[in-house]
């Protein structure tokens, strides 16, 4: 596996560091979970399993072994050093002043193993005014001007996904990679730090320099785009689809589509960010062309006309759309004493030469402690006086 060898302490927490550590494991790293005796809270949240670990856990854990300790204490600080001096990773998505505490901070740990690449997902960077302040998806989503432009009717509305965290992971996980390319040709180690604010702010930057640039501060959108249309969301028979006409060859294919082909040379619909701005007149086109078909006539036509288009899912259809199971995105993980498998979703992406590892399931409780505490040094006494002392 390409990342066979790598081993991966992972004390994240909720998404942004965890599901760095999964990405990692998908492709062979030896990652270790790392939590309280009796399980992180994030464990618990959205149960889905008797001994209540939730659906968020499962996907953000698969493959990875688990370890409870308590890194605070001094047989629990041991415990961190000697897994640090054997690691190659470790993730913390905590701020500054918890690492120090727990003796996660860079300076300490490369004085134990120059080699260690830190890598830290903080809400609002290490510096400025907020650095030592904590937040969540949401609040990245707020604060990037997305919640506003995503509103409607003088409402802001934020995503009920947590992009900022998964792109927070992702931009992670790549200067986690970087890192380890430097490593290879210097040896030596260094700090990885990202910010849900800075993700957030990535991901609407296109937004940020129209403002600069333009002088332009778009109002609510809806399901619509200030910069195409018809781009939203119509009501078929039987259901919903989403359009997203972008580009004048599309938007011609579209027009001629829905019989309207004078739309193409009408000057209001010139340009992608002219269609944005009267968009409402081309939505109101498309919802009539979609009153009289069902889902199916009206993507099989879209389709057919090479018109980007999708139906509107709900969570209990979207993993059983043919599309999805034709291309194995899903994947039954088991896992001790639930009734189903949980269909989980790993890195979407594909290496021509290298294969996933296969699926394992998320670590039960410090289910792993054993084995992990034997290969650093731990014989069976000490590993019982450590369970004891309920310090693992």
């Amino acid at each position: 596996m390409p990342l066979t060898g790598i081993r991966v302490l992972d004390f994240g927490r909720y998404i942004a560091g965890p599901y760095l550590g999964a990405l990692f494991a998908d492709y062979g790293a030896d990652v270790i979970r790392i939590e309280a005796p009796e399980g992180n809270e994030d464990r618990f949240s959205v149960p889905v399993v008797p001994d209540g670990s939730g659906a968020m856990f499962l996907q953000m854990n698969r493959g990875k072994r688990g370890l409870t300790l308590k890194p605070g204490s001094p047989e629990g600080r041991e415990i961190v050093r000697r897994l640090v001096c054997t690691a190659d990773v470790v993730i913390a998505n905590m701020p500054d002043d918890a690492l120090e505490k727990l003796g996660l901070d860079y300076p300490t740990l490369s004085a134990l193993r120059p080699e260690i690449i830190l890598v830290t997902a903080s809400a609002f960077g290490n510096d400025g005014p907020l650095a030592r302040h904590v937040g969540f998806d949401a609040v990245g989503q707020a604060m990037s001007g997305a919640v506003v432009i995503g509103g409607s009717d003088g409402t802001p509305a934020r995503a009920q996904v947590n992009y900022v965290d998964f792109t927070t992971a992702l931009h992670c996980a790549f200067g986690v990679m970087l890192a380890l390319r430097e490593r290879d040709r210097t040896g030596r180690g260094q700090r990885v730090s990202g910010s849900l604010l800075g993700s957030a702010l990535a991901i609407t930057n296109s937004l940020t320099i129209d403002h600069a640039m333009n002088d332009i501060d778009r109002g609510m959108m809806g399901n619509r785009s200030f910069s195409s249309a018809p781009t939203d969301i119509f009501a078929t028979r039987d259901g919903w689809i989403m359009t997203q006409v972008v580009s004048n060859p599309i938007f011609a294919r579209w027009a001629r589509l829905v019989g309207r082909p004078e739309l193409i040379d009408d000057p209001r619909f010139a340009s992608d960010i002219l269609r944005g701005e009267n968009g409402a007149e081309l939505s109101a086109i498309m919802a009539d062309w979609c009153t009289d078909r069902t889902n199916a006539q009206a993507l099989a036509e879209l389709g057919d006309g090479r018109v980007p288009a999708g139906a509107v899912l709900r969570s209990s259809e979207a993993l059983s759309h043919p599309q999805v199971a034709a291309t194995g995105l899903a994947e039954p993980m088991d896992y001790p004493s639930a009734a189903t498998p949980a269909p989980v979703v790993r890195a979407p992406i594909t290496l021509s030469a290298s294969a996933k590892v296969p699926l394992a399931p998320a670590p039960q409780v410090g289910e792993h402690a054993d084995a992990i505490l034997a290969e650093l040094g731990y014989d069976a006494a000490a590993i019982s006086a450590l369970r004891a002392d309920r310090i693992i």
